[in-house]
């Protein structure tokens, strides 16, 4: 009876002991899993549409699909491969590269609406071969207007100066000659020298004339440098003249020959004259 009894305490602790070492190994395993989980945290990232999912792992996830989009531009019609994960301010991007508008310049229209540049095409609907418009912003327009307006301003400047540096040249190179004849002691006449001044003169008023800025302002100046420069050199060439001295005239005389008849020859007529 007692060893009965002892069998069966036996058996009892053993039953007892089985669902003690269940209970361990259940939780050895949830604290593995708890410990794999606390190895791995999870991520989590917002859809387009406000949804908060789990963020997909790089293993897992696959490459977005690209949107054939149809953009209408004034009177051109463009076809735009882009991300479906984009956003309307990357398509700007590559409006960009096609119109050669730039980002602040655009306003995109979709289902009637204007886009913001945060704004994603998905979470907006956008499918593929999905049409929109490109217009571009009227306060650009106006800047470019502007501008356009200011460089037309600089780029005429620039031909004007281009044509008064082109009459310096000549003068310039009638004063170098005038210089190198009074050097020489040849005297020219005065009305010459004040022509030449008068000539000057008239370029100077040219560039006065010319509204210029940045470096059309700069060629500006430097063509003024130049017609004081020889308008200066030629009041030097005036004083200078005025000292050369006038070579006297050369008389160039001819004394003809005069050549005494031979007397044979006299005599041989004179008595073709008795005859």
């Amino acid at each position: 009876m007692m060893k009965r009894r002892s069998n069966h305490n036996h058996s009892h602790n053993v039953a007892i002991g089985k669902p003690n070492e269940s209970s361990s190994s259940t939780t050895s395993s949830c604290s593995s899993s708890s410990t794999r989980a606390g190895d791995e945290p999870v991520e989590w990232e917002m859809r387009p549409g406000g949804m908060l999912v789990q963020k997909r792992t790089d293993k897992s996830e696959s490459p977005p699909p690209i949107l054939h989009l149809r953009v209408a531009f004034g009177a051109v019609r463009l076809e735009i491969p882009i991300s479906s994960k984009a956003t309307f301010g990357e398509l700007k991007r590559v409006l960009t590269a096609e119109t050669g508008l730039e980002v602040a310049a655009q306003k995109v229209i979709y289902r009637g609406r204007e886009r913001e540049n945060g704004e994603y095409l998905e979470g907006c609907g956008v499918k593929n071969r999905s049409k929109m418009e490109l217009v571009e912003d009227p306060a650009s327009i106006e800047r470019r207007y502007i501008e356009t307006k200011r460089n037309a301003k600089i780029q005429s400047a620039h031909r004007a100066i281009s044509d008064v540096s082109m009459d310096l040249d000549k003068l310039a190179d009638q004063v170098a000659v005038m210089e190198e004849s009074i050097s020489n002691g040849i005297k020219v006449p005065e009305i010459q020298i004040t022509t030449l001044i008068e000539m000057l003169m008239m370029q100077a008023i040219k560039l006065d004339n010319i509204v210029a800025e940045g470096d059309a302002s700069t060629q500006k100046i430097l063509q003024g440098k130049r017609v004081q420069k020889c308008v200066e050199m030629l009041d030097v060439l005036k004083v200078t003249n005025a000292r050369v001295k006038v070579a006297k005239p050369v008389i160039v005389t001819t004394k003809w020959e005069t050549f005494d008849p031979h007397p044979s020859t006299n005599d041989h007529w004179t008595s073709l004259i008795d005859l």
